[in-house]
């Protein structure tokens, strides 16, 4: 029997999020996850410097390479799969980095509200009741 297939947070199939560096807690270039994903690495982020630098305040080094797990450490403007706590916490902090809703894992919503993903969002879907909540039809005629 096959696994379902991973959904983002519009409810789609989860999209690809970086591959250069390569992501994912099992490093395919999704913000796919399993219970042993024990950080939740879900959302697809779009590092900043502001978000590189509260990360390394709070001991997450992400730009400091480590190439004894072949880690190249990370640049402003790489897709990132990161943990849903860490994100929230730097939200919190005024320090998140941007989202791509269609590659932030489903999951991600356990630990972050959907509306604040969105105010985060860096990409719009071509049909903006994806935004809605899943039975919230407030935005349908």
């Amino acid at each position: 029997m096959n696994a379902p297939e991973a959904r983002n947070v519009l409810g789609d199939p989860l999209e690809p999020c970086g591959t250069e560096p390569m992501t994912g807690w099992h490093r395919d270039g999704c913000c796919n996850t399993d219970p042993g994903d024990v950080g939740s690495h879900t959302i697809c982020a779009v590092v900043s410097r502001e978000f590189l630098d509260h990360q390394a305040s709070i001991g997450n080094t992400l730009g400091t390479p480590a190439p004894q797990y072949g880690f190249p450490g990370l640049n402003p403007g790489d897709r990132w799969c990161v943990t849903a706590a860490n994100w929230l916490r730097a939200h919190m902090d005024g320090a998140a980095a941007p989202v791509v809703l269609a590659s932030t894992h489903e999951l991600a919503t356990q630990i972050v509200p959907l509306e604040i993903l969105r105010e985060h969002a860096v990409d719009v879907p071509a049909d903006l009741t994806a935004l809605d909540e899943p039975g919230d039809d407030t935005n349908q005629p």
